[in-house]
């Protein structure tokens, strides 16, 4: 049944004491941490965090209601605020000004991530003024005004904290903003529009989602997605901004997958109240409600009644039955965390189940695929490039690229998804040998060096179906490019296919390979006693014979010299 979802809650939640009237909980986003405070903390503060190791215990004398605490980053300063204007630090320490900003404010928002504050300002509330924090400065970003749906008249407040986020999605700092249309309009629904808030320059609005429904929505972003939670229906739309659907200079996306409800989450009761043999309790979450839950940007938590804390989380899987598009999933699952052997699992069913024989989806595919893996070659190049250049201005702004899961290199495809496939029964061999083409098109392509063990399954397939006339063709034509390993396989073919053994010795002399080092991916020939007392005290040993009418050449190749004698 959990299957069938694709968002879950966290397998282990974090636990603390619900509200009550003798307990309060906040939620501090930044450090991601839940405090109960007991009595205004008389009688004692919990803090816990989503690893134990963040969690803290202490008291602190009551001076009346708090309205809000948190923890600084490390846990190194506490704050409380007991009144509108004032925050209190229980342990004594000097302040300094050090830069002010004399401006009306309606409310703030703050990303911890991203060291941004959000101001509203202006009557109607929807011009925004940015501040962005960074080692103790303070720095006044262009601010900007948010489309509003209707002007009311006379003029009032219109844009409310609780219709903004900002959050990071693919390393870009964005605003927001959920837009609930007028009856007067006829909108078919609500929206959420992006605007994108750089470091430097002004804020655009970039994006628009789709949401095809009324009524009360939250928003979280996990994993670069967007995820719209919607009350009435109790369930969620994913949107992906990469997945680009322009509407003139706008970016308008409808949801990647159909609406769901997230997979239901069963309570182990404790207590008295709980038996041994007790099944557990089925939570139903229902998203904005205000007393049992609230949403941040990349959690959600559930507050006062029930006292548990979830990540919430994208499950992969599930999603392939419901993106059918092959073209679509690959762009869909290439940007996610934990997408490598899912995406190797697609390749697989794609080859041997219903797309099977489709060779134009097949190409697609394998073309996504290839251009990830380009871009991280190349971005390891450059790196490379400017590290062996030595130490300068230009290189010290280099870091080196991460590899990603999305980056799935020839080993992945020969290990998890060709080789099987070459011996799955009920596969038509031409089938077969035209995936193997193309992957190896592919490649070719984007200019990726493909490996021998590509080239060496190639020969092998074609081989064991006995297609010797596309074997001679590929190799004349230098479809399979030359290399030492090839002309090693191609010799060791000799005995089933004849002609196999003059094209070993053609492709070696083309690479001027008869009287060079080589590294032999062929048969060792057994040694006679007298052959090997004469080569006693060489470090590594390989024979090659080539035996072409004549002609038989020795090549003994040691970690100091190469000796060949040449029998005629």
């Amino acid at each position: 049944m959990s299957d069938e979802f694709y968002l879950e809650l966290s397998e282990n939640p974090v636990q603390f004491e619900n509200a009550s009237s003798v307990n309060n909980v906040f939620f501090d986003e930044a450090n991601k941490q839940v405090f109960a405070v007991r009595s205004g903390g008389a009688t004692g503060v919990v803090v816990k965090g989503p690893d134990d190791k963040s969690s803290v215990a202490f008291r602190m004398d009551d001076k009346g209601e708090v309205k809000c605490i948190k923890f600084s980053l490390g846990n190194k300063i506490l704050a409380v605020q007991r009144t509108t204007k004032s925050v209190v630090l229980p342990d004594k320490r000097t302040l300094k000004l050090l830069k002010s900003q004399s401006i009306n404010v309606n409310w703030y928002m703050y990303c911890p991530e991203t060291a941004v504050l959000l101001l509203s300002t202006t009557v109607q509330g929807n011009v925004l003024q940015p501040f962005a924090f960074k080692s103790a400065t303070m720095s006044k970003m262009s601010k900007f005004e948010i489309e509003l749906p209707a002007v009311p008249k006379p003029a009032k407040l219109s844009l409310s904290e609780r219709d903004i986020a900002v959050a990071t999605i693919y390393d870009q700092l964005y605003v927001m903003y959920l837009k609930h249309h007028s009856r007067a309009t006829n909108s078919p629904g609500a929206e959420v529009v992006l605007y994108h808030l750089p470091r430097e320059g002004t804020c655009r609005k970039t994006h628009v989602l789709k949401l095809n429904t009324t009524g009360k929505f939250a928003l979280n972003v996990v994993d670069n997605l967007v995820v719209v939670h919607h009350q009435s229906s109790q369930s969620s739309l994913i949107y992906d901004i990469k997945l680009r659907e322009l509407d003139g200079a706008l970016n308008v996306h409808q949801p990647v997958l159909p609406a769901q409800s997230i997979n239901p989450y069963k309570i182990h009761l404790t207590g008295p109240a709980a038996a041994p043999s007790q099944a557990p309790v089925p939570c139903e979450l229902c998203i904005l409600t205000d007393e049992l839950i609230r949403i941040s940007s990349s959690l959600l938590y559930v507050l006062c009644l029930s006292g548990y804390l979830w990540y919430l989380q994208v499950k992969l899987q599930p999603t392939l039955k419901l993106l059918r598009d092959k073209g679509k999933l690959m762009d869909f699952l290439l940007r996610r965390r934990d997408c490598k052997m899912v995406i190797l699992s697609v390749c697989s069913q794609m080859l041997t189940e219903g797309d099977k024989g489709n060779l134009s989806v097949v190409a697609t595919v394998f073309d996504k695929l290839n251009q990830v893996y380009k871009e991280y070659l190349d971005a390891e190049q450059v790196y490379t490039a400017a590290m062996e250049s030595g130490p300068s201005r230009s290189s010290t702004s280099y870091k080196r690229p991460v590899r990603t899961q999305a980056v799935i290199d020839q080993s992945d495809m020969y290990t998890h998804v060709l080789s099987d496939f070459t011996e799955k029964k009920g596969v038509k061999h031409k089938f077969i040998i035209a995936v193997l083409m193309e992957y190896i098109r592919s490649l070719n392509q984007f200019q990726i060096p493909v490996q021998h063990y590509l080239y060496e399954l190639v020969i092998k397939t074609l081989v064991q179906h006995n297609l010797f006339y596309m074997l001679h063709q590929f190799l004349q034509y230098h479809v399979l490019s030359d290399s030492k390993p090839l002309a090693c396989l191609l010799l060791s073919l000799e005995s089933t296919y004849p002609p196999a053994h003059q094209l070993s010795l053609d492709m070696l002399k083309v690479r001027k390979l008869l009287y060079t080092h080589m590294h032999v991916h062929c048969m060792f020939l057994p040694l006679t006693a007298d052959l090997e007392r004469s080569m006693r005290g060489f470090v590594m040993m390989i024979i090659l014979l080539f035996s072409n009418r004549f002609r038989s050449y020795f090549i003994l190749w040691s970690d100091s010299q190469t000796f060949a004698s040449i029998n005629s």
